[in-house]
This record gives structure tokens, sequence and C-alpha cells, in this order.
């Protein structure tokens, strides 16, 4: 199985970056997106049905903002949209389909980096979701979470720690977070293959960050322990320029 995870920072953008044909050549079984922006009505749908996905939208409510989505190779036996707390479910923020010996979430993190007002927001949040996962690992034992975390987890995974030390998305609150969750039962999935500097997912689009690799990694595939004897490649697909993310693939047995 081939699941890919990727914040497109608009899909209607990415579509006329070329996106369909990305995926057409890429061919995931399942993919993630984030940061749609969109609603289904908005987009050419059939272009995705025509290479044979079930696709499934959570936007927000909130015009062109936000919103998560999952397109399938398979059709899942269950959909769940949202998580069930409105503040969250109003923004779109996730989407999991259940199969038969696997459940596959995309979720998009809660930005702060706007202020103080939506950093107070995202620390909820992360206090909210862990509680939610936790919930949902009593009865989903191989869980996929796959999305933006808007979280850099260790030093390595972001261009310039030092400088970015109180930056929101590199703070030692959401940093301790990251590792608290992982520890609770997940593997990420890319440093379980990876252990190299300089691996990005995201870049600023201002002073050419992406082409000098001034970027952070944020972008997960994380994986219940329980499925560590599964995990076969995890790589960080850098060449895809659709948006200012860029896709990270996982492939399991």
């Amino acid at each position: 199985m081939r699941i890919i995870t990727y914040n497109v920072n608009g899909i209607r953008a990415a579509m006329g970056r070329g996106l369909i044909e990305w995926i057409k050549q890429t061919n995931p079984d399942v993919l993630c997106l984030q940061e749609i922006k969109a609603t289904p009505e908005q987009v050419n749908v059939s272009e995705f049905e025509e290479l044979g996905y079930y696709h499934y939208w959570y936007p927000a409510q909130k015009k062109g903002y936000s919103g998560v989505a999952i397109f399938s190779k398979k059709e899942p036996k269950n959909i769940e949209y949202g998580c069930g707390i409105a503040e969250y479910d109003f923004e779109g923020r996730i989407i999991r389909v259940d199969f038969e010996d696997i459940s596959i979430m995309s979720v998009y993190h809660p930005s702060g980096s706007s202020g103080d007002e939506r950093q107070a927001f995202k620390m909820k949040w992360l206090k909210d979701y862990s509680a939610y996962i936790n919930e949902l690992k009593k009865t989903k034992e191989n869980l996929v979470l796959c999305g933006d975390f808007n979280i850099c987890h260790r030093a390595i995974d972001i261009h310039n720690p030092k400088s970015n030390a109180n930056t929101s998305g590199f703070l030692p609150e959401e940093r301790e977070w990251m590792e608290v969750f992982i520890n609770g039962g997940f593997v990420d999935t890319f440093r379980h293959f990876n252990q190299e500097p300089h691996q990005y997912s995201w870049w600023s689009y201002r002073a050419g960050s992406r082409g000098k690799n001034l970027g952070w990694r944020i972008d997960y595939n994380l994986a219940s322990e329980s499925m560590t004897p599964r995990l076969k490649r995890s790589v960080i697909l850098a060449s895809a320029v659709h948006s200012d993310h860029c896709p990270v693939l996982l492939e399991l047995d």
C-alpha cells in the first residue's frame, strides 16, 4: 500500500500546476490532502474518478480556508468526518477512512503563526487531539495519521533551530507535545528509515527558501507501533512543486 500525505495549499491552484498528471504518474493507493481550500462542487472531480479514486472531502465552513480530503483506490468500509468537536470541525481539520485492517486519517493541525490568539487555539487543539486519538486507539489498532502537523519535532527537522527557537511551529511546548504524542504509541515513519539532516517538507515563499533548501519538516505519516513490521519505505517527494509543501510517501506491506 502506497500512502501519500500532501498539503496542497489550495487544490484548485495545485490542479492548475499539474497535480492530476502527478497523481497519475505517482499512483498512490491512498492520497491524504490538507488545506484543500475548496468544496468538491468547485472542482472537476471527474478527473480524480477517471484515475480510479473514490474521494471524500471535509472542507471548512469558511470558504477558501483549511479543509481535508482523502482519495482512495479501494472503497473504505467506513468514512469518519470530523472529530465531533464543533470548533475544530468548523475548520475542516480531520477525515478518516477505515479499511479491514487499517485506518488512515488526513489531519491538518492549526498554525499559530498569525498571533497569540491562534497559538492559544493551537495549544488547545493539541491537548484535545491527543485525547481524541487516545480514545480512538482503543478501537483502531492500526492507525496511520497523515498530515500537516505544523510542528518540527526536533532540531534536525528545521533549517535554523537557533533563530527559530521562539517561532510558532518550533516552540519548546509544541516540540514536547510531539515527543510525548509519538512516544505514546506511534512511529515517525520517515525518521524510521532516514536520519539525515536537511530533509524538509515545507519552505517559505520568501527569499528563495526552497531553492536554498531552507525548510521545515512539518508533514508526517505517523503509524501505530503495531504496524512497525509492515513499514517498507518512506520518502519525502521534494521534486513535486504544486504547493509550498511537498508530499511525503509511506509504503506498507
